[in-house]
């Protein structure tokens, strides 16, 4: 039989047998409301809450219900949905999704430290008394001079602020309700939460009681049109590189061989000053994975077991060290005839992302989600950036940050797009007997300028899923990561920069066993991550260098504790048997000081050499890598040319 039950989301129907219990109705109610768990719903007859249903082990026939009746619930005001850092529906095979089940206990949020800090703000910006219109005192406000919010449009129009950040949208949305201000304290018990992701896939199991997808469809489990349009926020404002000689190692590979190369960005997130309760990511450290690397773009398998445990020892370095994972960078760029000048590529005639970048970028995004507590899934977007080093106007090599917006994800995750052979175009797949695919449709400005709804199948413009952001470098900058001598980069054997053990021992003993210069020596990334990677040290050994790089004021007091550890002992015994014939004497520093205009050998991953020059060469029979001075290669003896 069908129970109704009105909440504060809106009615629900839901089936139940003549056996069925109150608590497996609740169990039910709870997947249809969102709710933490069935014990943070309450059941009541009457609409004032007095009648409240407590019998949970008697069945729905005992309690006097029968088919139509019409219950009353609402969510306790202390509950909160589960934020665990995972999809709320959970992918199928055939497309479609299921809600995930609820845990039965309510998680404490775990969402960014920026975020809490942002709700505290009340948001209102400021205005100075305006000479002209302000005829009141200096005590007074009026319509000229009082606050505005944060979303206001001639605000934002007047400064140039394309998007507006996700807490200003936040806000607006919550103004609706009347709720302005601190909004730290959480929202009253009849308000629901504002935030819910997009979902294309089609809802299974459908209430209406038809057999699933497949098999059937009804309007109420299958997905609406979309109309795709600028998103007007976005999730993060600005991304800030922590100091330029961050770039200009991960350029240095580029400036060696004339390839392209990619890597995650590590950072944390801090309120940006630019914009009204705006975010930005400071990046600290660029990580490149294992990769092949080609002239005009680079290969990465991501769903790789190998891929993902590299990743995850930088995470533990970075975890350490009070950073996460915030984004990727990847190069595009092509020396023309021009010294020091790089091929103008990316502009608005052609395209910013491929659609290839953008699917990937999507991926990304669901790999790594916001957690927010304001969204009924627990989670709403993501922070996740990505940006891309290529040539600008000027011929100069410049940095451009983008994000792909909440529609982007949500395509991504029905498996709706694929990339075309056109750059600019994003393809929209076609239905089967197990994918659904919704009409989807995008609107723009003819050449009599009217606006025009389009049919974006057999393909769109991939610009209606970009959401641009800034980027700068700081006015002084304090990298976390400041080694005098940096240790080489991971993942570039082919240029004779090779993470060996006859390396970490001159790294280390660089330091002279002083902890003041152990303390500059474990500030670089790079070197952590190779460290962490031999299994020599422990957790706790790891934490306490994380704690002696993130917090300066204390890393002499603190290295000297890590020398006495047992775990650095055990670490420097083993290096006195290191080899010291394993250095890379050529390559510790060359990924930094490499000019642009430096002749060099453009070498692919597969060793092929396409110019020969002063830079190591590959043979062209074996693929050796040989070094400069050689004319015949040291592995099979045959001439150079």
């Amino acid at each position: 039989m069908l129970i109704r039950v009105r909440s504060p989301d809106g009615m629900h129907r839901i089936e139940v047998g003549l056996k069925d219990t109150l608590a497996q109705l609740l169990e039910r109610l709870a997947l249809a409301m969102n709710a933490p768990s069935p014990d943070a719903i309450v059941l009541t007859r009457d609409v004032r809450g007095q009648s409240i249903l407590a019998e949970f082990e008697k069945s729905i026939v005992s309690l006097g219900l029968k088919h139509g009746d019409m219950l009353f619930a609402t969510v306790a005001p202390s509950a909160r949905p589960s934020v665990e850092p995972t999809d709320p529906r959970t992918n199928t095979n055939d497309g479609s999704s299921k809600p995930a089940v609820s845990s039965s206990f309510v998680l404490p949020v775990a969402q960014e430290d920026v975020d809490s800090q942002l709700e505290k703000d009340g948001g209102l910006i400021a205005r100075k008394r305006d000479m002209q219109f302000c005829k009141h005192g200096a005590n007074a406000m009026c319509e000229y001079c009082t606050p505005t919010e944060p979303y206001d449009a001639g605000y934002l129009a007047e400064n140039k602020i394309k998007h507006m950040s996700f807490h200003a949208h936040l806000r607006k949305i919550l103004s609706q309700s009347k709720i302005r201000g601190d909004i730290s304290g959480g929202l009253p018990p009849n308000i629901p939460l504002p935030l819910e992701d997009l979902d294309y896939r089609v809802k299974t199991p459908c209430m209406s009681g038809h057999a699933p997808w497949p098999e059937s469809i009804c309007t109420k489990c299958q997905p609406s049109a979309i109309t795709l349009q600028r998103q007007p926020f976005r999730m993060v404002d600005n991304v800030e590189f922590a100091s330029s000689t961050i770039i200009d190692r991960l350029l240095s590979f580029w400036r060696s061989t004339r390839c392209q190369r990619f890597g995650f960005l590590y950072g944390r997130y801090d309120r940006s000053p630019d914009v009204p309760l705006g975010i930005k990511a400071i990046v600290e450290a660029i990580y490149e994975p294992k990769q092949g690397w080609e002239e005009d773009g680079i290969k990465i398998d991501v769903e790789s077991e190998d891929f993902s445990s590299e990743i995850r020892r930088a995470d533990v370095v970075a975890g350490a060290c009070g950073l996460k994972v915030v984004g990727m960078i990847f190069t595009d760029l092509e020396a023309t005839n021009e010294s020091g000048r790089v091929v103008y590529r990316r502009h608005a005639n052609s395209y910013f992302l491929t659609s290839l970048e953008c699917r990937l970028a999507a991926y990304m995004e669901l790999k790594y989600p916001n957690v927010s507590r304001w969204a009924r899934g627990g989670h709403f977007g993501s922070k996740f950036v990505t940006c891309c080093v290529s040539g600008n106007e000027d011929g100069n090599i410049d940095v451009t940050a983008w994000q792909l917006s909440n529609s982007a994800m949500a395509m991504q995750a029905a498996n709706l797009i694929v990339p075309s052979s056109v750059p600019s175009k994003m393809c929209v797949l076609e239905p089967t007997k197990t994918r659904y695919v919704p009409d989807v449709f995008y609107k723009y400005t003819n050449e009599y300028n009217l606006p025009v709804t389009a049919n974006a199948k057999p393909a769109f413009p991939v610009e209606y899923l970009l959401v641009n952001l800034t980027h700068g470098f700081p006015k002084d900058p304090n990298p976390m990561f400041h080694s005098d001598n940096p240790f080489c980069i991971e993942n570039r054997d082919h240029l004779h920069q090779v993470q060996t053990l006859g390396l970490l021992k001159r790294h280390i003993n660089s330091a002279q066993g002083a902890a003041a210069m152990l303390a500059v020596v474990l500030a670089d990334f790079h070197f952590l991550v190779y460290l962490t990677g031999l299994s020599i040290l422990g957790p706790s050994d790891i934490a306490l260098i994380g704690r002696i790089v993130r917090d300066p004021a204390n890393s002499i007091q603190l290295a000297e504790e890590l020398l006495l550890t047992s775990g650095w002992q055990t670490l420097l015994l083993m290096l006195q048997e290191a080899s010291d014939s394993d250095l890379n004497h050529s390559g510790q520093v060359a990924d930094v000081q490499a000019p642009l205009e430096a002749p060099v050998a453009s070498t692919n991953s597969n060793g092929d050499t396409f110019a020969a020059t002063a830079s190591p060469w590959a043979c062209r029979h074996c693929t050796f890598v040989n070094s400069p001075t050689d004319n015949s290669c040291d592995m099979c003896a045959l001439p150079r040319d």
